[in-house]
C-alpha cells in the first residue's frame, strides 16, 4: 500500500533538513571585525605621540624601560608586545601603519587567518602597555574577539573542502557565548550593584547628561519625559538580561535577538559617543545568524580558494590541537564568566592559568555604567603668562565653553577627552601631571589633541586646573541663549603649576612642581 500510494503521489519523502551553514556568515564577520580593526588604528594613529612619544604624556619607551628594570626578564610576560623591539616615535608610527595595513587587508579578505592574527598581536602591543589611555572595554574586547574569530576560521585537518570552508558548530557556539556574555554580563552588574538610580528608574535619564561624551540626539533625549525615562531603564535592564538568552534558540529567537539587540546598539550609538564599541558589538551578533539570513549576500562572498586538506595522521592532530585550543578558551572564559556573577575567588590551580592568560588580555569579564553617575563634574584647564590673566585649552570633543553643542565623533576615539571624564570623578590620575608639563612645555604633539592653542607663541608659564559642575539647559535657555550647558565652579582640581627650576629638561622622570 505505501509503494502504491508513493507510485500515486499521494506520500512524498520530506527531504532531510541540512544544517544550517555559517560560511557566509563568517565572510561578512571577518569583513567587519577587519574594518573596527582599521578604525581603532587609524584613530591610534593619530593620537599615538600624543599619547605615548617621546614628548607625549605617557612615553611607551619610559613605561618600558621601567618595567624592565622592576621585573627583569618577567617584563616580557607581563607586558607581550612588539613594541620591545623599538619604541621609538618613528616604531609607534610604523606599527600603527602596520595595523592599518593588516587590517585592510582582513578587510578585503587577504589571508584572513594571518591578518586575524597580526591584527591582534599588533593590537596587543599597546594595549599591554598603554596603561589608562588603552583601557577601555572595547579594547579588551577587540582583542578577545580576535581570539574567538581565530578559531573560527582555522578548520585545521577538515574532512573535506565544505567543511574546510565554513566555521564549525562549535566555532559558532563560541561566538554566541561572547555575544551573551558581553550583554547579560552588562545587566548583571548593574543589578548587582544595588545602585539606586537602576532600582528607581532613573538611571537612563541621569545617563545622557553624565555619559562621557554625549551627542546632540542624546541632549534632546535628556529632556523627555519622566515616564518615557523610566521606561528607557526598565527596556534597558530587560533587553541586556533577557535577548542574550535568544542566541541559543532556534532560528526565529536567534534572529529577533539580533534585531533587539542591533537596535538597542543603534540608540545607544545615537546619544553617544562609544568609539567602535556598537560596531564591533553588532559584528559578534552576527553569529547569532545563519546564511540563511543572508542569501542576497551569495555572490558578494564567493566560496574562494578551499583549504589544503592534511593527510589523515597530520590532519586528525590537527583537529585535536584545534579543538583542544577551543577548549582552553572555552574554559577560561567559563571560568571568568562564574567568578564574576558568584565574586567567588579561583582555585590555586585556575588561578595561576588564569594569570597566564591576563597579560594577553584575551579571556575577559564586561559590564558597562554598573553604578550611575548622577552629576557632571568637568576639568577645565588654563594657562597664563602672569598668574592673573588667565587663557582656557579647549578640548575638542568633551565639553568645555557652554555654547558648544556635543559632536558627533564615534567611530573615532579621542582617549584623552575620555580619561578626563574618568579623571573628573576622583582625584588627579598619575598621568595627569605629566599632561600639565606638557603643556608648559608647549609639547606640539600633545597640543594637537586639544583644540585652538591659547598660547600659539610660546608655551604659558603657569597652568592650572579648576573644576567646574556642566549641567545640560533647558529647552528654553537653549532657544533663549544658545547655550548646551550651563557650569558652575566647584574649585581647584589642581593647583597653579610651574615647571621646577634647575631640573634638565630631557629628564623623562621630571615632575610638575606647585608654584
Amino acid at each position: 500500500m505505501w509503494a502504491v500510494a508513493r507510485a500515486l503521489g499521494l506520500m512524498r519523502r520530506h527531504p532531510r533538513r541540512r544544517p544550517p551553514r555559517r560560511r557566509i556568515v563568517g565572510w561578512l564577520f571577518l569583513r567587519a571585525l577587519g574594518a573596527v580593526y582599521l578604525i581603532a588604528f587609524s584613530s591610534l594613529r593619530h593620537q599615538v605621540l600624543g599619547l605615548y612619544g617621546s614628548r607625549g604624556i605617557e612615553p611607551i619607551a619610559e613605561l618600558l624601560r621601567k618595567l624592565r628594570d622592576r621585573a627583569g626578564r618577567d617584563a616580557y610576560r607581563l607586558a607581550p608586545s612588539l613594541l620591545w623591539l623599538g619604541s621609538s616615535d618613528r616604531d609607534l608610527v610604523r606599527f600603527c601603519r602596520a595595523g592599518q595595513v593588516c587590517s585592510t587587508a582582513l578587510l578585503l579578505g587577504v589571508a584572513p587567518r594571518t591578518m586575524t592574527a597580526a591584527s591582534w598581536a599588533l593590537y596587543l602591543s599597546f594595549a599591554s602597555v598603554g596603561r589608562d589611555f588603552l583601557s577601555f572595554q572595547w579594547d579588551a574586547l577587540l582583542l578577545e574577539t580576535s581570539v574567538h574569530a581565530a578559531l573560527a576560521e582555522a578548520r585545521p585537518g577538515a574532512r573535506d573542502r565544505a567543511a574546510a570552508r565554513s566555521p564549525s558548530w562549535a566555532s559558532a557556539l563560541l561566538m554566541r557565548w561572547l555575544f551573551f556574555r558581553l550583554h547579560f554580563q552588562s545587566g548583571l552588574v548593574k543589578v548587582q550593584s544595588h545602585d539606586p538610580t537602576w532600582r528607581h528608574g532613573t538611571a537612563v535619564a541621569h545617563h545622557y547628561q553624565t555619559q562621557p561624551l554625549p551627542t546632540r540626539v542624546g541632549w534632546y533625549a535628556f529632556h523627555l519625559p519622566r515616564p518615557i525615562q523610566v521606561a528607557s531603564t526598565a527596556a534597558t535592564l530587560g533587553i541586556e538580561l533577557g535577548a542574550p538568552f535568544l542566541a541559543f534558540g532556534p532560528r526565529p529567537a536567534r534572529r529577533t535577538g539580533f534585531w533587539i539587540l542591533a537596535g538597542f546598539q543603534a540608540l545607544i550609538a545615537a546619544t553617544g559617543n562609544y568609539a567602535f564599541f556598537n560596531l564591533l558589538t553588532l559584528a559578534i551578533a552576527i553569529w547569532a545568524l545563519d546564511d540563511e539570513s543572508f542569501t542576497w549576500l551569495r555572490r558578494a562572498a564567493p566560496a574562494g580558494r578551499a583549504p589544503r586538506l592534511l593527510p589523515g595522521p597530520i590532519g586528525i592532530l590537527a583537529r585535536l590541537a584545534h579543538t583542544a585550543l577551543t577548549g582552553l578558551v572555552a574554559a577560561a572564559s567559563v571560568t571568568t564568566f562564574v567568578r564574576r556573577i558568584s565574586n567567588r575567588a579561583l582555585g590555586r590551580a585556575v588561578a595561576r592559568v588564569s594569570g597566564l592568560l591576563d597579560p594577553y588580555r584575551s579571556i575577559n569579564s564586561y559590564g558597562l555604567f554598573a553604578v550611575m553617575t548622577t552629576a557632571r563634574p568637568e576639568i577645565v584647564i588654563e594657562g597664563s603668562d602672569d598668574g592673573h590673566v588667565w587663557r582656557e585649552y579647549l578640548f575638542r570633543y568633551k565639553p568645555s565653553r557652554p555654547e558648544d553643542p556635543p559632536r558627533w565623533v564615534a567611530p573615532y576615539h579621542p582617549r584623552l577627552d575620555w580619561q578626563m571624564w574618568f579623571a573628573a570623578l576622583g582625584r588627579p590620575p598619575a598621568w595627569f601631571p605629566a599632561f600639565l608639563e606638557r603643556l608648559l612645555e608647549g609639547s606640539p604633539d600633545v597640543l594637537r589633541l586639544l583644540g585652538p592653542n591659547p598660547f600659539p607663541d610660546h608655551p604659558p608659564r603657569y597652568v592650572r586646573a579648576l573644576l567646574y559642575d556642566y549641567r545640560m539647559t533647558d529647552l528654553e535657555t537653549k532657544r533663549r541663549t544658545g547655550a548646551w550647558w550651563r557650569r558652575k565652579l566647584i574649585g581647584t582640581y589642581f593647583p597653579t603649576s610651574t615647571l621646577a627650576r634647575g631640573r634638565r629638561r630631557d629628564r623623562a622622570s621630571r615632575r610638575v612642581a606647585g608654584a
